[in-house]
C-alpha cells in the first residue's frame, strides 16, 4: 500500500512565526479568500465567498460547539496545575450526557506541570449560579503521556456550566498567549450548537450571518452536522512514513435529516477538514453496511480508503447514504453516533465533497496532507502564493476555497 510510504518531509514548508494570526480580525468575513477552483490561483474577501459558489449546491458545516476544556487549580504550595480536558473517560461518544453530569465525571486530560502535583487532590471554589461551589480534581491514573482525572464538585449543576464557568477557551497550542473574553466568541463559529469539541472547527469561523444570506439567495443549502474536535488535531506526524502514524479518532453524529438534504445535493461544499472527514466518511460506512446490514456500532479505521479490496469495489455514493438511511430506520433513531479514524492522504479519491473552504494549516501535519490528497502537487503554488501574499495562517487565520479531486 503505496499511501504508508508517504513521507511526511515531503509535506513541510516554512512557516515564519509573523504569519501565524494569534488575534482575529475585527470583522469575521474580512479574512481573505485564496480560490482555486478552475486551476488557477486568485484572491478575493470572504465576504465574497457566495460568489464562487455553484447555485443549488449545499454548504456542510460542523456546528459542534467549543467547551472551556482547560481548567487551573492553585497547589497548596503555590503556583498552578493546569487540566485540560480531552474527552470524557470511558467513553462512549455521548457528549450531550457527558455535559449534563452533575456532581462528578471522570475525563483524560493533557496535566501541565504534572511533575510537580503529587497524589493530593486538587480543590478551586467559585460562584456558579448563585452558590459558592468547590471542585475537587483527583488522579485516577494515566493512558501514555495523558491522566485520568476525576472532577467532582458539591452541587447539582451541570459539568457544562461548571466548565462555562470555572475554565478557558483552549486555544492552540501556535498561539502563545492566554485565552481573553474575545475568544469566547470569536473561537466559537456563529452557528455552534452542540457541546463536545476541544479545538474550533476554524474554517467556520469565517461565517457571518451576512454570508449565509448572500448563499440563500442563490439556493444553496445547509447542512448541519456535529464532529467533536478532540486534541489530536494538533498532534504532528512524528514518524517518518504515515505507516508509523496512528490517526487520532473522533465521534460525529450521522442524522436522517442530514442524509435527505445530501441525498438531494448536486454540489457539496464541506465546510472545514472536519465536515470533509464527516462527508467522506459516510462513504466508507455505507460500504461497511453494504457487506453487513447488523454493524452494532459504525467505526471506520485509518485505512479503510486504501484497502484493495475497497477501492474496487463498484460503489456510489447515492447507495452510500441509502444504506445510512435504512440503518437509521431500522434502529428506529433520528440520529446515531459513529467514530471515524480515516486517513486522507495523498492518492485519495474524493467520494462526496465537490469543494472544500478551509484555513492554511501547519507544516507536516495530516491537515496538510489532507490538502494535498484534494489538489495534488499545487499545494505548494497554493501555500506558496499565501505566504508571499499577505495571507494569515492557522486557526486565526485566512481561509481559502479549493475544488477536490471527486469526479463530477
Amino acid at each position: 500500500m503505496r499511501e504508508k510510504e508517504i513521507k511526511i518531509e515531503d509535506y513541510n514548508y516554512i512557516l515564519p512565526a509573523e504569519k501565524i494570526a494569534l488575534q482575529p480580525l475585527p470583522k469575521r468575513d474580512a479574512s481573505k479568500l485564496l480560490l482555486f477552483t478552475d486551476g488557477e490561483i486568485k484572491e478575493d474577501l470572504f465576504s465574497n465567498l457566495p460568489e464562487y459558489l455553484p447555485a443549488n449546491s449545499c454548504l456542510v458545516f460542523n456546528n459542534s460547539k467549543v467547551i472551556k476544556a482547560r481548567l487551573s487549580f492553585a497547589k497548596p504550595s503555590g503556583g498552578l496545575i493546569e487540566i485540560f480536558l480531552l474527552e470524557p473517560y470511558p467513553f462512549s461518544g455521548d457528549h450531550h450526557t457527558e455535559m449534563q453530569r452533575s456532581g462528578s465525571c471522570t475525563w483524560q486530560c493533557m496535566v501541565g506541570g504534572a511533575a510537580k502535583w503529587k497524589d493530593t487532590a486538587l480543590t478551586t471554589s467559585m460562584e456558579i449560579e448563585g452558590e459558592l461551589i468547590t471542585i475537587t480534581a483527583e488522579k485516577q491514573g494515566r493512558i501514555a503521556d495523558d491522566f485520568i482525572i476525576k472532577l467532582s464538585w458539591d452541587s447539582d449543576v451541570v459539568l457544562a456550566n461548571i466548565l462555562e464557568a470555572l475554565g478557558q477557551m483552549p486555544l492552540p497550542p501556535y498561539i502563545k498567549r492566554k485565552a481573553v473574553q474575545e475568544d469566547d466568541t470569536r473561537y466559537q463559529t456563529i452557528y455552534a450548537a452542540n457541546q463536545g469539541s476541544v479545538a474550533a472547527p476554524t474554517a467556520g469561523l469565517h461565517f457571518t450571518k451576512e454570508v449565509l444570506q448572500d448563499a440563500r439567495k442563490k439556493n444553496i443549502a445547509e447542512c448541519y452536522m456535529t464532529l467533536h474536535v478532540g486534541a489530536g488535531t494538533f498532534l504532528p506526524v512524528k514518524a517518518a512514513t504515515m505507516d508509523g502514524h496512528d490517526m487520532h479518532g473522533e465521534y460525529f453524529e450521522i442524522g436522517l435529516e442530514q442524509l435527505d438534504i445530501l441525498l438531494n445535493a448536486e454540489t457539496i461544499i464541506a465546510v472545514g477538514t472536519t465536515s470533509l472527514r464527516m462527508l467522506e466518511s459516510l462513504y466508507w460506512l455505507g460500504l461497511k453496511l453494504k457487506e453487513n446490514k447488523d454493524i452494532a456500532f459504525l467505526e471506520l479505521g485509518q485505512w479503510v480508503a486504501y484497502d484493495e479490496k475497497n477501492i474496487l469495489e463498484s460503489f456510489s455514493v447515492r447507495a452510500a447514504l441509502l444504506l445510512l438511511k435504512e440503518y437509521l430506520l431500522k434502529l428506529d433513531k433520528k440520529t446515531i453516533v459513529a467514530k471515524t479514524s480515516i486517513l486522507i492522504l495523498p492518492g485519495y479519491q474524493f467520494k462526496v465533497a465537490n469543494y472544500l473552504t478551509t484555513n492554511f494549516h501547519q507544516p507536516k501535519s495530516t491537515l496538510l496532507l489532507l490538502i494535498a490528497a484534494a489538489v495534488g502537487e499545487r499545494w505548494k503554488s497554493i501555500y506558496e502564493y499565501a505566504l508571499n501574499n499577505d495571507f494569515r495562517f492557522l486557526s486565526y487565520g485566512d481561509t481559502s476555497l479549493l475544488k477536490t479531486n471527486k469526479i463530477d
